[in-house]
């Protein structure tokens, strides 16, 4: 793919252009979990994701844009290449735990607004919802250590699986049975 996410600045960036009150790390968590539960992807998917109808359509060059485009590949990619968009590593822990909260915050309400109230979801999926929900509601560490940082990467991995699992049931899943029958 020759297009990369875009970072959170360029994110925030847009987002304050439109004076929306929504930081970039949950924009993309909802517009994650808004394609993973199967939401329609096309220019006014921003309208669909923050319930908000006087949001405009998104032109293709628009950053914004090229954050759905980019997000909805790296979800369909065989290779597992799907990235969060997050402060790096150069922001302290407490702004990134605070993102990654925030992620999936947005993660959990446009999957549900998308999903519906009774996704077709596998066990391991399930299980992955009700711990997305669980961090979704946890708050952001002030400091830390090493171990802080470690279990931060772990929970970053897992909540990427989560995303390409829960993707797998709701929006993959019914599009390959539905070429099967």
């Amino acid at each position: 793919m020759s297009e990369s996410l875009p970072d959170v600045s360029e994110i925030d960036a847009a987002l304050r252009a439109r004076t929306i009150a929504v930081g970039a790390s949950e924009l993309h968590g909802s517009l994650s979990g808004w394609i993973a539960g199967g939401g329609a992807t096309d220019a006014g998917w921003l309208v669909e994701v923050l319930v908000d109808d006087t949001l405009p359509r998104l032109g293709e060059d628009d950053v914004l844009e090229r954050l759905r485009r980019v997000t909805e590949v790296q979800l369909e990619d065989r290779s597992f290449g799907f990235a969060l968009v997050i402060p790096g590593e150069d922001a302290s822990l407490a702004e990134r735990s605070g993102a990654l909260f925030d992620w999936c915050r947005g993660f959990v309400g446009a999957f549900g607004l998308a999903a519906g109230s009774a996704p077709p979801l596998s066990e391991e999926s399930s299980e992955a919802l009700v711990d997305l929900v669980k961090l979704s509601r946890a708050t952001a560490q002030e400091d830390g250590d090493q171990d802080d940082e470690d279990a931060l990467a772990e929970i970053e991995e897992f909540i990427r699986v989560a995303a390409l699992l829960l993707h797998g049931d709701c929006a993959m899943g019914p599009r390959h049975r539905g070429r099967m029958n």
